[in-house]
């Protein structure tokens, strides 16, 4: 599966995916966050299982206010739609997968 681009007007889309979804909250000016993408994509691609979707903390501030994210890169795992997991910073591949 290919990482989604996560929006306002399209969360409703994961939200309903109905298994496991990885938030990944990022920026572009983010130098960790730039580096966690390649990490995050392999994911995607690896865990077909797994909604994963990037949610740009600038361009999307209300996403990020309604997950209180304080720091990025933060990583959030829903399981039908309720938050089951959430971790913050630089992770290597498998501390993520673990996540989920």
């Amino acid at each position: 599966m290919k990482t989604n681009i996560v929006t306002q007007e399209n969360f409703a889309q994961a939200e309903r995916f109905g298994g496991t979804v990885l938030l990944d909250f990022w920026a572009g000016w983010c130098g960790p966050c730039r580096a966690m993408a390649p990490v995050v994509d392999e994911l995607a691609q690896a865990r077909p299982d797994v909604f994963v979707g990037k949610v740009d903390v600038d361009a999307e501030s209300e996403l990020a206010r309604q997950f209180n994210i304080l720091s990025i890169p933060t990583f959030v795992v829903l399981r039908d739609g309720k938050e089951v997991a959430r971790t913050a910073g630089m992770r290597p591949r498998a501390a993520l997968e673990a996540l989920l």
